[in-house]
C-alpha cells in the first residue's frame, strides 16, 4: 500500500484532505511525525490562513526542513493553498514581508479584484504536459483566497536542507530519483480573477501545488489526486 502522509501542523483542512485521499483508496496518516513525513511514499502540505502564521506553525514542527528534505532527495510533495504559497520566496499578507521556503522564486500578494477573496469554482489554463492536471484541461476547481503568486521561475540558489546528512543517520534514508535542484523544468498554471493573472498550479520534479482545493472540487479534484497519487 502506497503510504501517504498528510502534514499536520495546524494549518490545513487536514479531515477533507484525509477523507478524499481515502476516497480515491489510499490509506493516509496525519501526523507531523519527522520519520513518518520523511519515509513516506507522498506528502500532503495543505494550508489555511496567513501566509506567515502558516510559515510559524510549519517551523515549529520541523515542518520546513521535512519539505525541503523531501525535496533534495527527489521524494513527492504536495502544496494545496497556501501549501503552495508558502513554496514561495516571500509573501506579503498583513502589510509585511514573511520569507517563504524559497524553492520557488517569487511573492505571494493581494489579488486585484473588485471582491476578495476569490472564492467558488473557476476554469484555470493548464500547462503543457502537465501530469496532475492530465485530463482535467476543462474543468472547473474551487478556490478559497484572497493572495495569490503572479508569477513563478526557478530560483538562482538551488534549493537547500541543512539536516539531510543528519537525518541520514536516524534511520531516512532518500530514494532519490531527481531532485529539485536537479530539475529546471517547471510547469505552471494560471487563473484570472479580476486584474489578476495568478498561479494556480506549479510542477518541478518532486513538487507538485495547486492554489485550488482538489478535496473540495469534485470529481475534478479526485482524478488530480489520482493522477498525483500514480506518481508516488
Amino acid at each position: 500500500m502506497t503510504a501517504v502522509v498528510v502534514f499536520d501542523y495546524g494549518f490545513g483542512n487536514v479531515r477533507s484532505m484525509m477523507r478524499a485521499l481515502a476516497h480515491i483508496g489510499l490509506e493516509p496518516t496525519l501526523t507531523s511525525n519527522r520519520r513518518q513525513a520523511l519515509e513516506a511514499d507522498g506528502l500532503v502540505v495543505p494550508g489555511v490562513g496567513a501566509f506567515a502564521a502558516c510559515m510559524d506553525g510549519l517551523k515549529a514542527v520541523g515542518g520546513d526542513q521535512i519539505i525541503l528534505e523531501r525535496l533534495k532527495a527527489g521524494r513527492p510533495v504536495l502544496g494545496v493553498c497556501v501549501g503552495l504559497q508558502i513554496m514561495f520566496a516571500q509573501g506579503t499578507e498583513g502589510g509585511s514581508i514573511a520569507k517563504g521556503l524559497g524553492v520557488i522564486d517569487g511573492s505571494v500578494d493581494l489579488v486585484d479584484a473588485d471582491v476578495v477573496p476569490h472564492m467558488g469554482w473557476d476554469t484555470i489554463s493548464a500547462p503543457d504536459d502537465s501530469v496532475i492536471l492530465h485530463g482535467l484541461e476543462d474543468q472547473r476547481f474551487y478556490f478559497v483566497h484572497s493572495y495569490a503568486a503572479m508569477s513563478a521561475s526557478v530560483p538562482e540558489n538551488p534549493v537547500t536542507a541543512s539536516s539531510v546528512a543528519a537525518s541520514q543517520t536516524d534511520g531516512y534514508r532518500g530514494h532519490a530519483q531527481s531532485s529539485i535542484d536537479d530539475v529546471s523544468v517547471q510547469k505552471v498554471g494560471f487563473c484570472d480573477y479580476g486584474r489578476s493573472h495568478f498561479v494556480t498550479s506549479y510542477e518541478r520534479g518532486p513538487l507538485s501545488a495547486t492554489q485550488f482545493h482538489p478535496e473540495k472540487s469534485g470529481q475534478a479534484g479526485a482524478q488530480l489526486l489520482k493522477n498525483w497519487a500514480a506518481t508516488l
